[in-house]
């Protein structure tokens, strides 16, 4: 089926769900994300990447549709707000450094992340970003700082220069933060 727009609300009492291999897209290598392309389904990365790979978020588009696109809304908006991207660890990164990062116009990190200590105490530990941290990127080092296998974290566009992070981003030794500033 080709990419559909509906108006207005849509309902289902049975449920929605998406499944299928493009339901998992894997990236081994820096890439810039695409709500069409990346938005709503599962980002897979880990192992071997190459050296420092970074996913760049799109910059946060808030604008509203013209008043020459005519009734409803425009299904070929360049606003981004609510789009979801999931990123997953199958596989502990071994040779690299895991970058997320936003795209440098003033879009944040706000949220937190939890970092479990992996290979000894599985202790645990919140790391909150807030937008007076000025973070603008989360560092996975297949150690301290995350990317053993299991780590998850979901990033939400929510509002202009806000980007809304969870997850869990599992390490080993002496956990770390891996928020920081460009």
């Amino acid at each position: 089926m080709a990419r559909t727009t509906f108006q207005g609300p849509v309902r289902s009492l049975g449920g929605i769900y998406q499944q299928g291999p493009a339901s998992v897209v894997t990236i081994t290598s820096s890439t810039t994300l695409d709500p069409v392309a990346h938005g709503g389904r599962i980002i897979s990365v880990g192992g071997a990447l190459a050296a420092t790979t970074t996913l760049t978020l799109p910059t946060i588009n808030t604008s509203s549709n013209p008043i020459t696109s005519g009734p409803g809304q425009d299904p070929s908006t360049s606003n981004n707000l609510g789009v979801v991207y999931t990123i997953w660890v199958p596989t502990t990164i071994t040779t690299s450094t895991l970058k997320i990062a936003t795209n440098g116009t003033g879009d944040l990190f706000v949220g937190d992340l939890l970092g479990v200590d992996t290979d000894s105490s599985n202790a645990l530990v919140a790391y909150t970003a807030l937008a007076a941290n000025s973070f603008d990127n989360i560092n996975l080092n297949g150690g301290t700082t995350g990317g053993v296998a299991g780590t998850q974290i979901q990033i939400v566009a929510v509002a202009a220069n806000t980007y809304m992070v969870k997850g869990v981003v599992n390490g080993s030794g002496v956990v770390a933060t891996p928020f920081s500033t460009t």
